[in-house]
C-alpha cells in the first residue's frame, strides 16, 4: 500500500514516524515548503540569530531515507480522488492508495490595497520569514505590525531584536482581549510599552501604499505611516486552496470524523487544515496548535492501520511568551466569565507576574489556570482539572504546582494569603505548612 501525505509539518511528519512504526507500506512524503520537516515555532529564534535552519530540523537528514520516507519537494497542484493520484506543478503524477493532507494554515488576508506589495508578510511559512529578511536588509527603516496575539507579538520581538521601529495597530481596545481576560491583557499592554514598541490600539488599517514595494500604511483614522515592512498578524485560516473540485467536504477546515477520516474513501485530513465536526468539551474544531498537529499524526496513522479509538486531544492547554512574559493556559480561560464561575486572581505589585485559576460557583472544581510569568507543572495543573478538585484542595496544595527553576522566588504564600477569606483557617495554615515543607526540600537538594 502506497499512503501519500502532503505537508511536512508536525502533523505529516509525526503521520510518517508513527506510519513507519505500526506498518511497511510505502509512504512518501510531499512539501514545497522545504524538502526536510523543521520546528515552524523556531522561525523567530532563526531570524533573531539564536539558531540556524539546519538547528531547527525535527531530525537529521538521513533519517527519513533510513526509515525509507521518500521525500518529494513541490507544490501540489490538483488532487483527482476518483483516480487516487495528485498532480505536482512540475507535471508529475504521484497515484495513492491512501491520502493524508496536512497542509497547515495560511496568514488572512482580507483585501486590503497593497497587501500583494513587496514586503508585505505573514509569519507561517519559511518563505515568510525569508520575506522578512530581506526586507530588513533593505534598511526598512520602521516595521507596521497589523493585530496582535501570538504571531504579531513574536514579530515584534523579532524586529525589535535589530532595532528596527515597530507600530503595531490592534483593532480591540487592549492586547489580545478577546482571549486574555482583562487585567492580564492591561499587564502586557504595559509590557509591550517598556520596550519601546509603538502599539495603537482601537486601531485598524485601512489600505497599504507604494507601487512595487511598501512605502507606508494608512489607518482607519485617516493617519498615514511611512514603513517599509508590514507584517500580517490578524491570525490563520486552513490551507485548503487545492482542495478546490476535489469532492472532500469542507466548512472552514476538511471536515473530518473521530477517525480523522474525510468525506471521501481512504482521504485523511489532519493538522491545521483540519475542521473535526464533533469536538470534544473544550476543544475547538480546528486548532492550529503545535502539539495537537503531533498528536493528529499519531491518531491518524493508528487509523489507517485498523484502530477505531477516537481523536481525543484531552484537556486544553498552551504556552507561549509575550516577550520577557511566559505565558501558560490550562483549562477553560476565558476572557469574560459566564454566570457559572468564579476566578482567583492575583498580581505581582511590581512585577508582570499573576497567577488566575477558574472554577465552578456551585461545586468549587477548578476548571482552569491562566500563568503569567509563573510556570506550573502542566501533569499538576491537568490532573486537577481532570479530577475536578476542589478550590481549597487546590490552594492548600498550591505550591506542589509551582514548576520555576530552581533559586526563583516562590509567591505562593502570597496567593493564599490573598485567597484565605475563600477558605477555612485551618486549611489555610495547612497550606502555609505544606509550602514551608517545599521550600525546606528545595534547600535540602540545593545543598547537594
Amino acid at each position: 500500500m502506497h499512503i501519500v501525505i502532503i505537508g511536512n509539518g508536525i502533523a505529516g511528519s509525526s503521520a510518517a514516524r508513527h506510519l513507519r512504526k505500526l506498518s511497511d507500506h510505502k509512504i512518501t512524503m510531499i512539501s514545497g515548503e522545504s524538502k526536510y520537516p523543521f520546528s515552524r515555532t523556531a522561525l523567530m529564534y532563526i531570524y533573531m540569530g539564536h539558531m540556524t535552519y539546519e538547528h531547527t530540523k525535527l531530525y537529521e537528514d538521513w533519517f527519513w531515507e533510513k526509515n525509507r520516507i521518500d521525500l518529494v519537494e513541490g507544490w501540489v497542484e490538483h488532487i483527482d480522488t476518483k483516480s487516487q493520484s495528485i498532480s505536482m506543478k512540475n507535471g508529475d503524477l504521484i497515484k495513492y492508495d491512501k491520502l493524508i493532507i496536512g497542509t497547515g494554515s495560511k496568514s488572512n488576508k482580507f483585501g486590503w490595497p497593497g497587501q500583494e506589495l513587496n514586503g508585505v508578510a505573514g509569519l507561517y511559512q519559511l518563505q515568510d520569514m525569508q520575506a522578512l529578511e530581506n526586507a530588513s536588509k533593505d534598511k526598512v527603516g520602521r516595521a507596521v505590525i497589523v493585530g496582535g496575539g501570538l504571531i504579531g507579538i513574536e514579530m515584534a520581538e523579532m524586529l525589535a531584536s535589530r532595532k528596527i521601529p515597530v507600530t503595531m495597530l490592534v483593532r480591540e481596545s487592549s492586547f489580545w482581549n478577546n482571549v486574555l481576560p482583562p487585567e492580564e491583557s492591561a499587564m502586557i499592554n504595559q509590557h509591550i510599552a517598556e520596550h519601546h514598541i509603538d502599539l495603537r490600539l482601537a486601531t485598524e488599517l485601512k489600505s497599504i501604499n507604494g507601487s512595487n514595494k511598501v512605502i507606508s500604511i494608512t489607518t482607519n483614522h485617516g493617519e498615514e505611516i511611512s514603513c517599509g515592512f508590514v507584517g500580517l498578524a490578524v491570525g490563520v485560516s486552513p490551507n485548503i486552496n487545492l482542495l478546490k473540485d476535489s469532492g472532500i467536504e469542507t466548512k472552514r477546515g476538511i471536515l473530518v470524523n473521530d477517525l480523522l477520516a474525510t468525506s471521501v474513501t481512504n482521504i485523511y485530513a489532519i493538522g491545521d487544515c483540519a475542521e473535526v465536526k464533533t469536538p470534544k468539551i473544550g476543544r475547538k474544531g480546528i486548532e492550529s496548535i503545535w502539539y495537537t498537529g503531533r498528536m493528529m499524526g499519531e491518531h491518524v496513522a493508528r487509523s489507517i492501520m485498523g484502530e477505531t479509538v477516537s481523536y481525543d486531544p484531552g484537556i486544553w492547554f498552551n504556552s507561549a511568551k509575550f516577550l520577557d512574559i511566559e505565558y501558560q493556559v490550562y483549562g477553560e480561560i476565558t476572557a469574560e466569565l459566564n454566570g457559572e464561575t468564579e476566578s482567583l486572581y492575583w498580581q505581582h505589585v511590581t512585577e508582570h507576574k499573576s497567577v488566575r485559576i477558574n472554577y465552578m460557583k456551585d461545586s468549587g472544581s477548578v476548571i482552569g489556570f491562566n500563568l503569567m510569568g509563573v510556570r506550573y507543572r502542566h501533569n499538576v495543573c491537568e490532573a486537577w482539572i481532570k479530577n475536578k478538585t476542589n478550590i481549597k484542595e487546590v490552594l492548600a496544595n498550591l505550591a506542589f504546582a509551582n514548576f520555576d527553576p530552581e533559586f526563583y522566588k516562590q509567591y505562593e504564600s502570597a496567593i493564599i494569603l490573598q485567597f484565605k477569606g475563600n477558605l477555612t483557617e485551618p486549611i489555610v495554615h495547612r497550606a502555609k505548612r505544606k509550602l514551608r515543607l517545599v521550600q525546606d526540600y528545595l534547600k535540602t537538594i540545593s545543598l547537594h
